[in-house]
């Protein structure tokens, strides 16, 4: 097998007693690259160490909507500095989130539309979370692919509908599933999965959270993927080694991993 996860959490804290157990079963699942993300709101040096000391791993790092109000010119530039980091291949995971709303709207904007800027001031591809704020989130990245000012990027763990997925593939935008294409309830998910253009198109855990069925109440780690390309191929009426192997490519793509 040849799985990419494109979005993994492995410094988060659920992974300290076990990390390297962890790392282990990834291997012997197949999953032969892997996108750390890291917490630049805070600290990701501990991510971008971890890929440094894997060569499989790649990090990405960026400051998340919940922890927008941080936002100043100082954590810009510690931000900016970060991304000369060989092995940090995104900027992300950055966008709008108004389900929690734990940062005020108008500075979750902001500090999206600066991160945007920086990406593509820098040339590097953005993960971009987006949570039930798709209306604002569409007309920000619609204006900027406008103006030819929009850098390549990821929709990570999607889970709007096909319409809303085909606006942001016509920005040219990837479109990644996580676990949850995996659950009972989510008809519009598989609709996106059936229809998404092969070549454009991702897997991720977002471990530790969402896990996939036939794991779900259990600590999602990244051998899970496994089971969201299995899905995903189903649905696709393809055999899940080809699929895993257009996502991975897909994936080097987008972030330049060679």
């Amino acid at each position: 097998m040849n799985l990419f996860d494109t979005h993994c959490h492995l410094m988060d804290d659920r992974f300290d007693e076990d990390r390297d157990q962890t790392i282990q079963r990834m291997k012997d699942a197949g999953v032969t690259l892997a996108v750390v993300v890291g917490d630049a709101a805070n600290d990701p040096l501990p991510s971008i160490r971890l890929a440094q000391q894997h060569p499989f791993m790649y990090c990405a790092a960026g400051v998340h909507p919940h922890d927008a109000s941080c936002w100043d010119e100082a954590r810009a530039q510690a931000l900016r500095g970060w991304m000369d980091e060989p092995k940090l291949v995104a900027l992300g995971e950055i966008g709008l989130d108004y389900h929690y709303d734990l940062s005020p709207r108008d500075i979750q904007k902001a500090a999206f539309e600066a991160q945007l800027q920086m990406a593509y001031e820098l040339k590097k591809p953005v993960i971009l979370h987006i949570r039930e704020a798709h209306g604002d989130a569409t007309e920000m990245l619609i204006s900027r692919h406008r103006e030819g000012r929009l850098p390549a990027g990821v929709m990570h763990c999607y889970t709007g509908s096909w319409e809303s997925a085909k606006t942001y593939l016509s920005m040219g935008l990837y479109i990644s599933l996580s676990g949850t294409v995996t659950f009972k309830n989510a008809p519009k998910l598989w609709e996106v999965a059936e229809n998404c253009p092969l070549d454009r198109l991702l897997i991720e855990t977002d471990c530790p959270y969402m896990a996939p069925v036939p794991m779900r109440g259990k600590r999602n780690e990244p051998a899970f993927v496994r089971y969201t390309a299995q899905r995903v191929a189903e649905l696709r009426n393809m055999d899940i080694e080809a699929l895993a192997d257009a996502a991975t490519e897909n994936g080097k793509r987008l972030f330049g991993i060679r």
